[in-house]
C-alpha cells in the first residue's frame, strides 16, 4: 500500500497585520493536513495556496466574488477540475484558494474567548473543506460539514468551536 500523501498547500502572506501571528503558516499547514488526513479524498499531491490578507482584502474578494460588501473571516475558491483523463506528465490538480482575513479571525477569536491558532485551524479546515466539495447551504449539509471539523479539530487537541452556540439558534454563514 502506498503511503498517505498529503496535498501541497502553500501560505501566501499579503499583509503586514499577519506579521503580529508567526506562526500562522504552520498553523494552517497543520490544520490542512490533519484535514486531508481525515477525509481521504484522495488529494495527494494535489495543490492549494492560502492567502493571508486583512479585511480590506478580503472585503474585495467578498465583494468582487459574492456580491456581499464587508469583510468575512474565511473565503474558499475551487479550483475548475479538468474533465479529460490526465497522464502522469500532467500539472498537479489544483484544489483551489482559501483566504484569511486577520482582523476578522482576531475579532472573533477574541469574541469567543479562543486562542487564535485555534480559531485560525478552524478556519483552515472550514476553507479546506469547501475545496474539495463540502457546503452548508442545506441544514443537513452544515450539520455534516461541522461535524466533520470538530473530527478534525480534536485530532490537533482543538476543543469543538461550535459547543458554546445556542442549538435553537439558525447557523451563522458569515462565508
Amino acid at each position: 500500500m502506498a503511503p498517505f500523501a498529503l496535498p501541497i498547500s502553500e501560505v501566501l502572506v499579503v499583509a503586514d497585520c499577519w506579521q503580529a501571528e508567526p506562526d500562522a503558516e504552520a498553523v494552517i499547514h497543520r490544520a490542512i493536513a490533519a484535514a486531508a488526513e481525515t477525509v481521504d479524498a484522495g488529494v495527494g499531491e494535489a495543490e492549494l495556496a492560502v492567502m493571508l490578507t486583512d479585511d480590506a482584502g478580503i472585503r474585495t474578494l467578498n465583494s468582487n466574488w459574492r456580491g456581499i460588501d464587508k469583510p468575512t473571516n474565511v473565503l474558499s475558491f475551487p479550483a475548475l477540475q479538468p474533465t479529460g483523463r490526465g497522464g502522469p506528465d500532467d500539472a498537479p490538480r489544483m484544489l483551489g484558494d482559501i483566504a484569511i482575513a486577520y482582523e476578522t479571525t482576531r475579532k472573533e477569536a477574541d469574541d469567543e474567548q479562543k486562542p487564535f491558532d485555534h480559531h485560525l485551524s478552524h478556519l483552515a479546515v472550514h476553507g479546506f473543506l469547501h475545496l474539495i466539495g463540502y457546503d452548508h447551504e442545506k441544514d443537513a449539509d452544515a450539520e455534516a460539514m461541522e461535524t466533520l471539523e470538530q473530527e478534525i479539530l480534536a485530532q490537533l487537541g482543538i476543543p469543538d468551536p461550535y459547543a458554546d452556540r445556542d442549538p435553537r439558534a439558525d447557523r451563522e454563514r458569515t462565508d
